[in-house]
């Protein structure tokens, strides 16, 4: 197997924009290399199968998703309110609607995790690393609520996420605003 990394990601990148435009069924070796424009047998050279590739995308993602640095540097500036845990909340859901290709593929994950315990094992580690640094983070940030106010504007804005990006016809842009500045409302007075 080659070890050129940023061949590598490039790879794992190009797998991403596949699955969310072909789904899992239409994720070959050969889908990749086109993705990527690299000459034909690339992938099959980094990858030992495709559980491998699904498995490698499954981590890849969320390294995508997650905030830079700025981002959370200004997660922690100012007041700590309601007001602020919407704004951050609002900035969520924007920039992962934003990596559309990546949110769409990580649904496609979802699926055949289903049928690949090893994917389903990354998924979940994952996911849950995720759900556990959010839980710190609103801890450490002096926002009101609690670990269920995190769980729970989890769920919700992750399903709002998949309306807005496969029909995105069913809520405006308004609703959407809307529909955060509640989910963090009631999440927050339940």
């Amino acid at each position: 197997m080659r070890r050129n990394p940023e061949r590598r990601q490039a790879l794992i990148d190009a797998a991403i924009e596949v699955l969310a435009k072909e789904g899992a069924r239409g994720l070959t070796f050969r889908a990749v290399d086109a993705e990527a424009a690299v000459p034909p047998g690339t992938a099959s050279n980094y990858f030992a199968n495709r559980d491998d590739l699904f498995t490698q995308v499954g981590g890849r993602i969320y390294e995508r998703l997650l905030p830079d640095e700025a981002t959370i540097a200004r997660s922690r500036e100012g007041v700590q309110d309601e007001t602020r845990y919407a704004e951050l909340m609002h900035e969520l859901v924007d920039r992962v609607s934003a990596f559309n290709s990546g949110y769409l593929a990580l649904l496609e994950l979802r699926l055949e995790s289903t049928r690949r315990p090893e994917l389903r094992a990354v998924l979940t580690k994952r996911i849950r690393e995720d759900i556990d640094a959010n839980v710190g983070h609103h801890a450490a940030s002096g926002l009101p609520g609690d670990s269920t106010s995190v769980v729970l504007l989890y769920l919700a804005l992750n399903w709002l996420i998949v309306e807005r990006l496969t029909l995105p016809d069913i809520f405006t842009e308004q609703e959407v605003h809307e529909l955060v500045d509640a989910a963090v409302r009631r999440s927050l007075n339940a």
